[in-house]
């Protein structure tokens, strides 16, 4: 057999026949590499949908490779000799293939890289980290837009992005614009259902289990038996074929209504008008590209008004671009990021969904079954009670990684540590995002049937979400004082007698001590 010359190494995240790994590859001269590992869903006890999804993604993934000739050398998690690590087993098959040369895409996740990195070191080869073509924005061009400012907003990133990449812009006599003449469309979006709900939502397409997920599935119940979550309903697109018909679906059923409710919520119903996309799109089924395009179309085409198109479009080409951007220009000490000092622990209940508050054991059931919330959901609802609870970052930032299908750490981190518990002091959002459970009132009807009341921040019928916000706001009054987007906030705190913090603050600490009723025990 001649000479290996390139190992070229696919992680689970990098599903795409097109990347810059795969540039001149020769099919009598270079091999791709591919292993599953038990440590990618034991460094965070990763859900079963979770582990599902990447796995049958990448069993499906190396069959095209295989029809494609691209000779392939793939460990399986379940293989007599495969290693408990990604590094364990790259190292093994260096050995044993003796490549010239490893070659990879970047990775989205800063430790993997690291690992790589040391194996390559180890063995002696040289390592080729290419760029990801993947995205709008190279490493390198979001560092020279970061590098020219004082401090990062994403709103300026993404206007920059639209006029760099003519999204949804027009050039005419008075120069180039925003299509619409604005940036965003927030007034016209962002609305809640009426009071009959939000009616028949198209749902969106689901994908019967084929025999290699199945294989997938049966394997994942039993290794991971222990694992948080079930795969009774798992239907998730883990092919190329399949994601791009979900993608069709979205753009004709769902994308016109897309902007109006996007922050909306209501009981029992996990999809409403969402893409449901990013899993698809982070594992690299499909191209940022192909589905901002698609829907610019739509809007072209007079079959999506302007306002959802461009709300669903600042998802993709604006956060999805920036919080990459934000995570490989600050790690690794982004990780260990805690502006608030929080130390709290997570409630166990988030692994289980067993608590009396509605909003959050909706939010709990349908994450822990389907491996997806909502935006709003993982903001607005779980993130915000871990937040005002003040669980410890680290903790939150784990839970997150494990449930969703969709969580890679580029993108779960900078969200989670940044945006929703303002642990990186401003990096990501300019203010904590904090609200009584009169929020979630507005934007949904979980409060109708739950025992807690959103007007109440004392008593035993006090909304916890209401009770830690003015709690969050009195221990961080220093700190939040300075900030002028929580000016308003912190006077309306400071209007409180001291006899009212006082019984804030002591149901507060029962909250936190579990002796306020928020676990429901079965």
């Amino acid at each position: 057999m001649a000479e290996l010359r390139n190992l070229v190494i696919v992680l689970g995240d990098q599903l795409d026949p097109d990347a810059a790994a795969f540039d001149g590859f020769q099919a009598g001269r270079d091999a791709v590499w591919m292993a599953e590992a038990a440590e990618e869903s034991t460094h965070v006890w990763s859900s079963k949908p979770r582990t599902v999804m990447f796995l049958a993604a990448m069993r499906h993934f190396a069959l095209t490779l295989g029809e494609a000739g691209r000779r392939l050398h793939y460990t399986r998690l379940d293989s007599r000799d495969a290693g408990d690590t990604l590094a364990a087993q790259l190292r093994h098959d260096v050995r044993r293939l003796q490549p010239v040369r490893l070659v990879i895409t970047t990775p989205g996740d800063w430790r993997v890289l690291q690992a790589i990195k040391e194996v390559a070191a180890t063995s002696e080869l040289p390592l080729e980290v290419r760029e990801d073509r993947h995205f709008y924005c190279s490493l390198p061009e979001f560092a020279a837009h970061a590098n020219a400012r004082k401090s990062l907003r994403m709103e300026y990133f993404y206007r920059e992005q639209r006029r760099r990449h003519r999204v949804l812009m027009t050039d005419d006599a008075n120069g180039i614009r925003p299509v619409g003449g604005r940036w965003n469309f927030d007034a016209e979006n962002r609305k809640a259902f009426g009071p009959n709900g939000p009616g028949a939502v198209p749902r969106p397409v689901t994908f019967e289990p084929d025999p290699v997920t199945r294989d997938v599935i049966a394997l994942v119940n039993s290794r991971f038996a222990g694992h948080p979550g079930r795969l009774e309903d798992f239907a998730w697109p883990v092919t190329r074929a399949q994601a791009l018909h979900s993608l069709n679906a979205f753009i004709e059923e769902r994308l016109p209504l897309f902007g109006r409710y996007q922050d909306a919520m209501w009981p029992g119903n996990p999809w409403l008008y969402h893409s449901h996309l990013s899993a698809a799109l982070n594992l690299k089924l499909l191209n940022p590209r192909e589905v901002v395009a698609a829907a610019e179309a739509a809007y072209e085409d007079g079959r999506a008004p302007l306002a959802s198109v461009e709300g669903f479009v600042r998802q993709i080409l604006g956060w999805r671009e920036y919080v990459r951007g934000i995570y490989w220009t600050q790690m690794p000490e982004y990780l260990e990021r805690n502006a608030l000092g929080a130390r709290e622990d997570l409630p166990a209940w988030y692994w289980t969904g067993a608590t009396d508050m509605a909003c959050l054991r909706d939010a709990l059931t349908q994450t822990l079954t389907h491996g997806y919330a909502n935006h709003i959901q993982r903001l607005m609802v779980t993130g915000l009670y871990a937040l005002m609870l003040g669980v410890q970052p680290g903790q939150v930032h784990a839970w997150y990684l494990a449930v969703y299908v969709d969580a890679v750490e580029w993108v779960e981190l900078p969200n989670t540590l940044g945006m929703s518990q303002y642990a990186d002091d401003g990096v990501m959002g300019s203010k904590p995002y904090v609200a009584t459970g009169k929020y979630i009132q507005r934007m949904s009807p979980y409060c109708r049937n739950c025992r807690y009341d959103p007007a109440q921040r004392i008593g035993d019928r006090a909304c916890p979400f209401t009770t830690l916000y003015w709690d969050f706001l009195m221990r961080h009054e220093a700190a939040l004082s300075k900030n002028p987007r929580m000016a308003l906030q912190v006077r309306n705190a400071a209007r409180l007698t001291g006899a009212e913090r006082n019984a804030v603050r002591r149901r507060a600490d029962a909250i936190r001590r579990g002796e306020a009723g928020v676990e429901r025990h079965e």
